[in-house]
This record gives structure tokens, C-alpha cells and sequence, in this order.
């Protein structure tokens, strides 16, 4: 663990959110952030596709040129807006120097959300997934993430998942909020189940919202460099050389399957959150496969 690391921070709460400590920080910069018209934005609850769904935005805007792609790691390539951490640029920094137009990735709800994106007008990727196999990779992600506070066993962290006690928030008001958002704004969402069954689908999807038209050949080129397998196997596109994690206690991209939630909650658990799900989604016509 880097020196710097040494105590995992305590959440902290900025306009209501529990965020990382070290993001907490650079709060005021995120909060000015500047967006431009042309950025599009790529947000999603936390462990929910959004380095996938990064790496095929990325291979789009390069016509499928997977060199190109490999210049620098997917997350100096689409930096994420609110990150920031002791000996390593902000996002904020990151995006400043980057060349226009840019990507941007975010956790964040949209009620906390930038107004400056609002304001441009921005274009809008978010991918939402079902929360059980949100909850385990999410776990799975704070005992190998040192940013993030110590999770405690899994049915402690279950609980705070269920109170909206983790980083970003309560996953329900995150994919309801974006969902009722998409009817005013230039939207599109997905769904992480949807990219699992027929990713070249979700892929062609993204295409024609982002404008582009590509061949045939070049969109298999891009559903195959940006299978789970393959980026699992990129250091570019695996945060292998990201700091702060320990691939050794958990892989960044764990598993990438649906439906592996039945393999982390016992029958109790799973009667629990079923209750929880139920009320927290009782307001909204989204849904999702489990």
C-alpha cells in the first residue's frame, strides 16, 4: 500500500453524498467544473459498466483504432470528473489539459452534478445495473480499493448499501434520478444486463448517438477488443496501473457476469433486500433483470 495510504479515509458528506475522503477535498473544483459543449459525459453508479461502456466510447470516437486506444490507460483517456487522492492528479486537472472534445466519466447522482453540464447541453451516456450484483462487486471493489473505508464483513456492508452509506449514495435515487432525467435531456440508457446479452446491440446503440457510422467490420473489431476478457487482459483497460488498489485481494474486472449475486447472498439476505427493492422502487417504472 502506497505510504500515503496508509489509514483508508472515512466518507465524508459533501452537499448530502457520502463521498471518499480524498474527493471531498477537491470538492469546490468539481463544483466549478467548467463543461463544454461538445463533452459527453459518461455516469453511472459506481461497479456498473462504466469502464465497458468507456472503452467502447473510446474505440468509436477512434473509427475502431485499437493502437490509437493503447496510447494511455482508459482512465487518463476518459478521466473521472470528481477523483482526486494524495500524489496523483484530480480529474479535474486531468480534463483541463485534455483536448477537446472530451469524455468524462462521473459517479455522481444527478442532483450534485455540475450545472455546467446542464447549461452545454451535454450528451449523456448512463448505464444502469441491477442492484445485487451491484452490491457484491461493490464490496468486492472497497477491500481492494484503499480510498474506500473498511467494509466490514458483507452483510455489514449490505446494510450500509441499503441505507445509501457507501460512496455516491443510495443506488436507487442514483438510477431513478438519471432515468426520470433522460425524458429533459440527450440521454441515452442503458442497461448493463442489455450489454451482457447482445453487446454489438448496445454497441451500434451507442454508435448512432454519438453520430458515427461505422463498418460492419470495424464494430465486430470494437465488441471484440472490448470484451471483458480482452480488457481484463489490457493493462490499459484493467487499472493495473492505477494506484492505491490490490489486484491481489480482488481484481478490478472481477467477473463481469450477471446473476452473481446468488453466489455472495445467503436466502435471508436475499428475503431482506427483495423487501428493500420492492419499496425503493415502488415509484418508478424502471426495472431490471436479476
Amino acid at each position: 500500500m502506497p505510504a500515503d495510504m496508509e489509514k483508508r479515509p472515512p466518507l465524508k458528506l459533501v452537499s448530502g453524498m457520502p463521498i471518499l475522503g480524498p474527493f471531498a477535498e477537491n470538492w469546490e473544483n468539481v463544483v466549478q467544473f467548467q463543461a463544454k459543449a461538445d463533452d459527453l459525459l459518461i455516469s453511472t453508479y459506481p461497479k456498473s459498466g462504466t469502464t465497458w461502456v468507456s472503452k467502447i466510447v473510446d474505440l468509436i470516437r477512434n473509427g475502431g483504432d485499437t493502437e490509437e486506444s493503447q496510447n494511455k490507460a482508459i482512465f487518463e483517456r476518459v478521466p473521472f470528473l470528481e477523483c482526486a487522492g494524495p500524489s496523483m492528479p484530480s480529474g479535474t486537472e486531468l480534463l483541463d489539459k485534455l483536448d477537446f472534445p472530451r469524455v468524462i466519466k462521473t459517479h455522481l447522482p444527478v442532483s450534485v452534478l455540475p450545472v455546467s453540464f446542464w447549461e452545454k447541453n451535454c450528451k449523456v451516456i448512463y448505464v444502469a445495473r441491477n442492484a445485487k450484483d451491484v452490491a457484491v462487486s461493490y464490496y468486492h471493489f472497497y477491500r481492494m480499493a484503499y480510498g474506500h473505508p473498511e467494509p466490514g464483513t458483507w452483510d455489514e456492508f449490505l446494510n450500509s448499501f441499503m441505507e445509501g452509506k457507501v460512496a455516491f449514495g443510495s443506488w436507487s435515487s442514483h438510477v431513478k434520478g438519471w432515468w426520470k432525467m433522460r425524458q429533459q435531456r440527450d440521454i441515452l440508457y442503458l442497461f448493463y444486463e442489455d450489454m451482457q446479452e447482445d453487446p454489438r446491440r448496445e454497441i451500434e446503440k451507442v454508435m448512432t448517438f454519438l453520430g458515427k457510422d461505422l463498418s460492419d467490420e470495424v464494430l465486430e473489431k470494437i465488441h471484440q477488443n472490448s470484451s471483458f476478457q480482452a480488457m481484463k487482459n489490457n493493462p490499459m483497460s484493467n487499472y493495473s496501473t492505477f494506484p492505491y488498489m490490490d489486484h491481489s485481494i480482488s481484481p478490478f474486472m472481477r467477473k463481469g457476469i450477471c446473476g452473481d449475486w446468488k453466489n455472495q447472498f445467503t436466502v435471508s439476505q436475499n428475503e431482506i433486500f427483495d423487501e428493500y427493492y420492492r419499496r425503493e422502487m415502488s415509484d418508478t417504472d424502471l426495472s431490471f433483470r436479476m
